[in-house]
């Protein structure tokens, strides 16, 4: 069984160009969130597609790899925006983390800078790789990872839904099934920049539900967000 809390809301912005949104597949959930680019309403317009194309692709077949599965649902929602694009004249964009949670799986794909993170036994054993100018200085060791939020091109993105050439997932399981116990957290670029990963651990392990766990998170980013702060989005998921 899983326990989900779905938050997302403007910040200091005038409009919230989120997306939260979830959907079931065979055996269990697939759990999405998706940050818009574009301004003038076309980010929202643009993590609003996304959301709704992954909601809509065909559920997955019996004996269908589930990652290939993903590729293709995200493959899909990546060709709706580049048409939205043709259509409007728009150059709209759009991050996603996607979260497949079944009995026997979880698999987990992403674009862009919105963040996975994966918690079992008590430890943070998995997070996905932003694919932002800021990370790659990140891996370069020309910042800490901590400094990623603040770095000048935290905003400056490699890959995107809606780019016509870098718009590839990567994907990531845990390698077998989920176990009780296990957390996970989806957020955009707007809540992780004010987060250390030893707060994401400690506040999941002091939480015995879901939105437990979201309204410590949210706690301590309302403590430090500046005025005009970045939409806040979470998806967070406890297993047990």
């Amino acid at each position: 069984m899983t326990d989900s809390f779905f938050f997302t809301a403007p910040g200091g912005r005038e409009h919230n160009e989120d997306a939260v949104g979830q959907r079931e597949i065979p055996g269990g959930t697939l759990f999405l969130l998706a940050d818009g680019l574009g301004g003038h309403h076309r980010g929202a317009e643009a993590s609003a597609q996304v959301i709704a194309s992954m909601q809509e692709a065909a559920p997955p077949q019996d004996g269908e790899d589930l990652e290939q599965w993903l590729i293709c649902a995200i493959t899909q929602a990546n060709d709706v925006l580049l048409q939205l694009q043709a259509d409007s004249g728009s150059n709209m964009r759009s991050t996603l983390v996607a979260l497949a949670l079944t009995e026997d799986k979880a698999v987990w794909g992403h674009v862009g800078d919105s963040r996975l993170y994966c918690i079992r036994g008590g430890r943070l054993i998995s997070f996905t790789n932003d694919h932002s100018v800021a990370y790659t200085k990140y891996k370069c060791g020309e910042i800490t990872r901590a400094q990623i939020g603040e770095d000048e091109d935290q905003s400056s993105l490699l890959r995107s839904l809606g780019n016509p050439t870098r718009n590839q997932p990567d994907l990531a399981s845990l390698g077998g099934p989920p176990q009780p116990g296990d957390g996970f957290l989806l957020c955009s670029d707007g809540v992780w920049e004010y987060l250390y990963d030893g707060e994401i651990l400690a506040d999941f392990c002091k939480s015995a539900f879901a939105e437990d766990w979201a309204r410590r998170l949210l706690l301590r980013v309302m403590g430090r967000i500046q005025p005009g702060n970045d939409n806040l989005s979470l998806i967070t998921i406890m297993v047990s």
